[in-house]
């Protein structure tokens, strides 16, 4: 069979099984200020306060707060002093995720299968104990520094994982709408998307289910290539952006320039009700790319069909609408949420289509080059 005319569900299911993941355990940053961070996260994004660990609970050498929002789990650390692995890493990267870690039948089994297909060792097994009973959890690296964490919670009940004791707030902002992590994108160096593929192929038993080139994904200026890697139930997708010749600096490399190395660019979170999320998001001060010209509203009949949606409502919030041969998309990019422009996440709702908005990239390409020039990076 052609493998063009396969549907996603059927690239996926070509996937090996040796490592069952049933989605995304949770994503932990490394942060200069953990307090302040989740503070931001929970105001702006509507994340809920779940767990805390630090001195108070026997931590010596970090604070973590644990937030949650549908079935997102994010954990915000800091290093307690400035002689610290994760001082050193928030140092050279600026604040950024550190830990994409996998909710697994067995992370010991996980383990073991990944290192002897290649995988190279972040924390051997281990089995965390409480009172709510027990987290076994390992891990790997992937890209650059970041690392994939293997965490098996079958036989916990408790709030997050031994270590950690909820974490009780008077202060509980609505949440936005946010409902589970769609896909997380790595930007790594040149020449680098192809072996980064073949890593998790090799290691990981993931297929890539989409590819875009150069010729595919630019503007005027620049350029990148970039290929989607999935696990065999389609409930982890990492795509790997690669950069690309252009008459300018594109938005992968500043990115690695910035973060000084590769690492997790952006987080897609889904949503039921874009116009809603994005609506709130905007009123509690969240920044978006620019929206794109009228044209692209009036194209959108002919482009993608009929949708569901009010086109005002999109154009009035610059979302942005693709489609693909299962249905069509809404998705909408924040401006990068650090100081340095690396991390940033996008919003999407998906209405059948299992795509990543390849229509759109010509839009979102210009849009961050109008940030870029603003911030003489281009």
């Amino acid at each position: 069979m052609d493998t063009k005319t396969l549907t996603f569900a059927e690239k996926i299911a070509k996937a090996g099984d040796f490592l069952p993941i049933n989605g995304t355990d949770y994503i932990e940053f490394y942060v200069g200020n953990a307090k302040q961070a989740a503070h931001f996260y929970k105001t702006a994004f509507g994340f809920q306060s779940l767990a805390y660990a630090g001195p108070e609970t026997g931590v010596r050498d970090r604070s973590s707060y644990v937030l949650q929002q549908g079935k997102i789990r994010l954990v915000l650390t800091t290093a307690l002093n400035s002689n610290h692995e994760i001082s050193e890493h928030v140092k050279k990267h600026g604040d950024g995720v550190k830990i994409l870690a996998l909710w697994v039948d067995d992370a010991y089994d996980a383990y073991e299968q990944t290192t002897k297909r290649g995988g190279k060792s972040y924390m051997e097994p281990k089995t965390l104990t409480d009172e709510n009973g027990e987290v076994r959890m390992s891990g790997i690296y992937t890209y650059g520094e970041t690392v994939h964490m293997f965490i098996e919670r079958k036989n916990y009940t408790g709030p997050f994982m031994p270590g950690y004791e909820k974490w009780e707030s008077t202060y509980n902002p609505s949440d936005c709408g946010l409902l589970y992590i769609d896909h997380c994108v790595g930007n790594v160096g040149w020449n680098r998307m192809l072996p980064t593929v073949k890593w998790y192929e090799d290691v990981m038993g993931f297929v890539n289910i989409l590819s875009f080139d150069d010729k595919q994904i630019n503007t005027e200026y620049s350029a990148l290539m970039s290929k989607v890697m999935s696990n065999g139930n389609g409930f982890s997708k990492f795509p790997i952006n690669e950069p690309a010749e252009g008459k300018k600096k594109s938005q992968i490399e500043e990115y690695l320039d910035f973060y000084e190395g590769e690492g997790v660019q952006h987080i897609a979170v889904a949503t039921k009700d874009i116009v809603k999320t994005v609506s709130e998001l905007k009123a509690r001060g969240i920044e978006f790319l620019s929206a794109p010209p009228e044209a692209y509203y009036e194209m959108i009949p002919e482009r993608v069909g009929s949708i569901d949606e009010d086109l005002k409502k999109l154009q009035s919030l610059g979302i942005l609408v693709d489609c693909d041969e299962e249905g069509y998309l809404l998705q909408i990019f924040t401006k990068p949420v650090e100081d340095r422009p690396t991390l940033f996440f996008e919003i999407i709702e998906r209405h059948g289509a299992q795509s990543f908005g390849a229509g759109n990239f010509k839009a979102l390409f210009e849009s961050l080059e109008r940030e870029q020039a603003k911030r003489g990076n281009l």
